[in-house]
């Protein structure tokens, strides 16, 4: 499952500062003394101590890639994730409210399938048409979506596309959050319905291949 890993890494000048210390102090007291070895490591001990204070630890996040046991499972996942980070990085881009609303259910949903499927590789195949075709297809549609926003498009076809999407976002995110639910169920979802709907708003757009 992906997930961001803490590590907590220690620096490694406070050792060369003590390190320093033995190396200086011998020219100065003979270490194979007691006296001179205690002073040397007493001395050591605090050039440590100064150096962990100026150099504290620092911590590192990594990200933890998928690891289901399936190339192919690991792949769609990745592929998914990247997919929702798109979105939700296209989420800024949205000033409509309820728009960005249903895409902040589509993104919870989303995370809820690769989560669901990383724990159990078993039910990819229940995701896969989500991840091969439903998940691109409705970001491509919000893209073009937020292109017109941005670039402030005008006319009759640019107003019909806008309103078909805004129309049309409960259902696209009501199709997602259907499929983490048949991810449950011992039957795959069927989205026919929500497939048409997407079908058309693809053609309306002139975004179908």
């Amino acid at each position: 499952m992906q997930k961001w890993e803490e590590k907590r890494e220690r620096p490694v000048l406070p050792l060369y500062f003590a390190a320093a210390v033995w190396l200086v102090g011998a020219l100065v007291l003979p270490p194979y003394t007691l006296s001179g070895l205690l002073i040397l490591a007493g001395l050591s001990a605090l050039a440590y101590a100064v150096g962990r204070r100026f150099c504290p630890e620092r911590v590192v996040r990594r990200l933890v890639p998928y690891a289901t046991g399936s190339e192919d499972v690991d792949a769609m996942l990745d592929g998914v994730t990247q997919n929702l980070d798109a979105l939700h990085a296209l989420n800024a881009d949205i000033p409509d409210a309820a728009l960005s609303a249903a895409m902040e259910r589509m993104e919870k949903a989303g995370r809820g399938i690769v989560e669901t499927v990383a724990k159990t590789p078993d039910k990819a195949r229940l995701a896969d048409r989500f991840a091969r075709y439903y998940l691109p297809e409705v970001l491509k549609i919000l893209g073009a979506y937020a292109d017109m926003e941005k670039t402030g498009v005008k006319g009759e076809n640019a107003g019909q596309i806008l309103g078909d999407v805004r129309r049309n976002a409960e259902t696209m995110a009501a199709a997602f959050e259907n499929q983490l639910d048949a991810l449950y169920s011992a039957e795959a979802l069927d989205i026919s319905t929500d497939i048409e709907v997407l079908d058309g708003i693809l053609k309306a757009q002139n975004l179908t291949q």
